[in-house]
């Protein structure tokens, strides 16, 4: 008896679910515009191979073996970038639980009971009874319409954005901490160009006093001179400030207390390295954040199914095998056996107050809002790139200006020095022409940082190695699953 009802039911159930269809529109990429090049890559001195320079270690073309060391914890340390994973692991399980909605749902009961029937002549059995049962059950909704298809699809999108957003937390906050790190680099070479005032401007004020002590100069001269090395000493205490600030920073980027890291003094001796500026059609397959849009609109577009299909009636089928006996002896005879179909049958909404409607067009308003999200991250995305490959061409250009000018104000430095020591001009002169080379000699510091800072933007901007090829394919972005996912209890 078992097997006639069975095996009708579950093809009566497998033949609803393939002769369903699925309600909503296909996605279809929105299209975004383009230009066919960077308006600011003219004259722009392209890397050659042009495909090879930028790898998953990006940082690694500075060749600064301490910037790689840091790099290297920031993916397996920084705290945010581990909340992301989290959160991507989340968004795997929701394409789990969405799928899910694909199988039955098998109920295995069992039940006792000990009553008293009533007594009287019109009932068969009286006294005190007892009452056995053990029964399996089984209830589908089939997705005749896709609702259900279109939410795995929708989660299978959040889920691929959520991994293109991990990735494009891990290549910010990489960047961060090559910014922060040359920044660094940059105050240590500004503090050893002060010292090394210091150390000339104390040479020049003892050269004075001793020139006072025989009525040479006057007292003007000394008080000037001390002025002026004691305010480049303070430049340099100052710098501390803002060094320690972007140690701190780097030690909480790498997943550290500041107290559990200390950064040497070093040399500013790194050159920004050529970058290959990808063409801008490349752009929308190398960043991860344009990539992670793109994904919500897909999403965003399974969601418009999943509200269209709420329009359509709704089927559910029911099936019930079990024993029911007063007596434990005889609970799994043939005689005890009984089956249910039911409850099974169709609801179709008739009248809502246009609660079905509103959701319908708020899923509509959210794909228009997720496509225009996707077109200005594009458009911020070209912007971003325009920006840092004008700033390279014009802080080269700068630099080379720079240069000359502070090899013009150490020579007049040297020219105003030696008249002073003729008598032929007055210390006020030697002090602006120390402040001029000074100035100079900082700004080309300066330029250096500043050089770096917008190369690693330039990477940044450019995806940083990464390509959507990386993205995890629908089959990944629901995760590995494993026999125990299927246990109605948890199993880590």
């Amino acid at each position: 008896m078992t097997e006639r009802i069975t095996q009708p039911l579950i093809y009566a159930l497998l033949t609803a679910q393939l002769a369903g269809c699925t309600v909503g529109p296909d996605y279809v990429r929105p299209e975004a515009k383009i230009p066919n090049e960077f308006k600011e890559s003219k004259g722009w001195k392209q890397a050659q191979p042009r495909d090879t320079m930028l790898s998953g270690k990006w940082w690694e073309i500075f060749n600064d073996p301490r910037l790689n060391k840091l790099e290297e914890q920031v993916a397996v340390a920084n705290q945010s970038i581990i909340q992301a994973e989290a959160q991507y692991r989340q968004a795997q399980h929701l394409v789990q639980s969405a799928q899910s909605a694909f199988f039955p749902i098998l109920n295995l009961t069992g039940t006792t009971n000990r009553f008293r029937a009533a007594s009287g002549q019109s009932v068969a059995v009286s006294g005190v009874r007892n009452l056995f049962g053990v029964a399996g059950a089984i209830a589908w909704e089939p997705d005749l319409w896709g609702s259900v298809s279109r939410q795995v699809e929708a989660n299978t999108g959040s889920a691929q954005a959520s991994a293109a957003t991990l990735q494009a937390l891990r290549l910010s906050s990489e960047a961060t901490l090559a910014d922060n790190y040359f920044q660094l680099k940059t105050l240590d070479a500004q503090k050893a160009l002060l010292d090394e005032t210091v150390v000339a401007y104390s040479k020049t004020l003892q050269i004075i006093k001793n020139r006072y002590a025989v009525g040479m100069v006057g007292k003007s001269d000394v008080m000037q001179a001390e002025t002026q090395l004691e305010s480049v000493r303070a430049q340099a205490i100052n710098i501390g400030v803002q060094r320690a600030k972007l140690e701190h920073a780097i030690a909480v980027l790498i997943g550290k207390t500041p107290a559990d890291l200390s950064l040497a003094a070093a040399p500013l001796d790194v050159q920004p390295p050529p970058i290959p500026a990808s063409l801008p059609s490349e752009l929308l397959e190398r960043r991860p954040d344009i990539a992670a849009a793109e994904r919500k609109i897909a999403a965003a577009n399974a969601q418009i199914g999943v509200a269209k299909a709420a329009y359509y009636p709704s089927l559910n089928l029911a099936a019930t095998n079990g024993f029911q006996t007063s007596t434990l002896d005889n609970l799994f005879k043939s005689a005890s056996r009984y089956w249910a179909l039911g409850p099974a049958g169709a609801a179709l909404t008739l009248f809502d107050g246009g609660a079905k409607h509103a959701q319908y067009k708020q899923a509509i308003d959210g794909f228009d809002a997720s496509v225009a999200a996707y077109r200005q991250t594009v458009l911020t995305g070209f912007q971003e790139v325009e920006d840092n490959l004008a700033a390279l061409r014009i802080l080269d250009e700068q630099k080379q200006v720079q240069d000359k000018a502070v090899t013009a104000a150490n020579h007049a430095l040297t020219l105003i020095t030696n008249q002073y020591q003729a008598g032929t001009v007055s210390y006020l002169d030697v002090m602006t022409a120390q402040t001029v080379a000074l100035s100079n000699r900082q700004t080309a510091v300066q330029l250096q940082g500043q050089r770096l800072t917008a190369s690693v933007q330039l990477v940044k901007a450019l995806g940083g190695g990464w390509n959507v090829a990386m993205l995890p394919s629908e089959d990944q972005a629901g995760g590995e699953v494993k026999w125990t996912d299927y246990l109605i209890f948890p199993v880590d």
